[in-house]
């Protein structure tokens, strides 16, 4: 597998590090509490074949320059810097591509910045904080597999774990977001090593409480996809639903044998769905 291109980016609001691959439109895609390196990301890698692909790791993150205040860290201004890697990059406008509670960061980029965008995709996110009041998301009480998510999440920060039993126990979390959960190894195969910022998840974790910009999805003026699985337990479908019902020129689609991974999924018409959204000139 070709590995992605790592650069050093000078902006006017400090060094990023990202990573680049494909050819064609530029598309950006990050996430709000990752460290990617040059194995790159399932989800970015979707988009490789008909578009140039930059993916970012925010502040904080792998090389990118440190936070110097706590709230450098928040949604908003992680669109700031953002906009300052696309004007460093030359692009008058690019397209933002995100999933799960990243799709939260390309909300805010859509409400703030539709200007900068030409298209923007969101796969199975949220406009709101999306545990509290969902006994269909798998991070509330009322879920049937809720207990076994929070053992799973509490036995992953065990320090006496040896190599093979944790990454025994990092593919049980994953599984539990999948539509049927024997296929885990045929879907994540390749040798994509991310890891987790601890901080900007810390920070994330408080952010998210309080997080609702669904009055602010009608300022959204660029073409937006939403796609979700049909049995989402991260971020339910009723949240795409309503994410479509308030956005302008968006259009939603439904992935029926998908859970939270519609892109490896149901790969191949993730595929046929973006190429026809991201061809469309309207």
């Amino acid at each position: 597998m070709k590995k992605w291109t790592r650069k050093l980016l000078h902006t006017s609001r400090g060094k990023f590090e990202i990573f680049i691959k494909g050819q064609g439109e530029p598309l950006c895609v990050t996430h709000h509490y990752s460290e990617f390196n040059e194995t790159g990301d399932y989800f970015a890698d979707s988009f490789v074949r008909t578009h140039k692909v930059f993916l970012v790791n925010l502040r904080k993150a792998g090389s990118s320059d440190e936070a110097t205040q706590p709230y450098e860290l928040g949604l908003l201004e992680s669109i700031f810097d953002l906009e300052a890697i696309r004007e460093a990059v030359g692009y008058k406008k690019w397209s933002f591509a995100d999933h799960s509670t990243e799709g939260m960061l390309g909300v805010i980029y859509g409400i703030y910045c539709s200007n900068s965008l030409r298209k923007l995709i969101l796969v199975g996110a949220a406009a709101r904080e999306y545990m509290t009041f969902s006994p269909d998301c798998i991070y509330n009480e009322e879920h049937p597999s809720y207990k076994k998510m929070q053992d799973l999440i509490e036995n992953l920060k065990r320090s006496d774990l040896t190599v093979e039993e944790k990454m025994a126990l990092i593919k049980e979390p994953t599984k539990l977001s999948l539509y049927v959960s024997e296929r885990y190894d045929d879907y994540f195969f390749l040798p994509i090593q991310k890891k987790i910022s601890s901080i900007r998840l810390n920070y994330f974790s408080r952010e998210v409480q309080l997080f609702d910009v669904t009055r602010k999805l009608k300022l959204i003026t660029t073409p937006t996809l939403i796609i979700c699985g049909k049995f989402d337990v991260q971020c339910p479908l009723p949240y795409s639903v309503e994410m479509n019902e308030c956005i302008p020129h968006s259009k939603l689609l439904v992935f029926n044998q998908s859970n939270h991974y519609p892109f490896l999924e149901e790969a191949i018409r993730f595929k046929d769905e973006i190429e026809a959204f991201m061809g469309d000139s309207v």
